[in-house]
């Protein structure tokens, strides 16, 4: 069918636009179906990544209730795998935590610090790092690194300044301090309130008596 006039005027307008825009939408089309198909494709690794990081966490978490010298290789195993592999995911910085204690539950202190200060250096999940920093004082202070354990005990949150003070006063203790012991369980007896660890600290200070 033959176009009249005002037909071949538009279709001539439509070919001059489509010379000239033509390649740039062809371009456009291509980046946003890339885009697209980029993002879901990153959805799908970010998903996979962390069903790995969840299986891994899940054989660590598994080994930790088990005995043996076998079970110990696993916890390692696990949490060595998870922070080479999985460093960012919030699977590995609980997974430290979670080794840490076994390792120490084990007596394998060495195991149990490493864990540990792995975690304070490259936690993602900062909430997790006043606890790992309470327990490596702790390890700290069995290991007779007393200045070493003070220095994880400075600038204590808040929230765990009553527990910070309490582990502060073990370590002073442990160094012969007893004045200044004493001084630091005061402190942690005041900012525990009603706690039950406060029980426990105030055995502490009774126990020094007059001294």
């Amino acid at each position: 069918m033959a176009y009249d006039l005002e037909e071949q005027e538009k279709l001539d307008a439509l070919r001059a636009w489509w010379d000239r825009y033509g390649t740039l939408c062809v371009v456009i089309a291509f980046v946003f179906v890339a885009a697209v198909v980029g993002w879901r494709g990153w959805q799908w690794y970010q998903g996979h990544q962390s069903n790995q990081a969840m299986s891994y966490f899940e054989a660590l978490e598994t080994a930790t209730s088990q005995e043996g010298d076998d079970a110990l290789a696993r916890i390692k195993a696990a949490s060595t795998t998870l922070r080479s592999d999985f460093p960012r995911s919030g699977y590995t910085t609980r997974a430290a935590l979670v080794a840490a204690q076994a390792l120490q539950a084990r007596n394998d202190l060495a195991g149990a610090r490493e864990q540990l200060e792995w975690l304070i250096k490259n936690s993602t999940d900062m909430s997790l790092v006043p606890l790992a920093k309470l327990r490596l004082a702790g390890i700290l202070i069995d290991q007779q690194h007393y200045d070493q354990a003070l220095e994880q005990l400075d600038n204590a949150p808040a929230a765990f300044a009553g527990l910070y003070a309490d582990r502060k006063g073990d370590a002073l203790m442990a160094q012969g301090k007893t004045e200044e012991a004493r001084a630091s369980w005061e402190i942690a007896l005041k900012a525990l309130g009603n706690d039950p660890i406060s029980q426990i600290v105030q055995l502490k200070i009774d126990a020094l008596g007059g001294a």
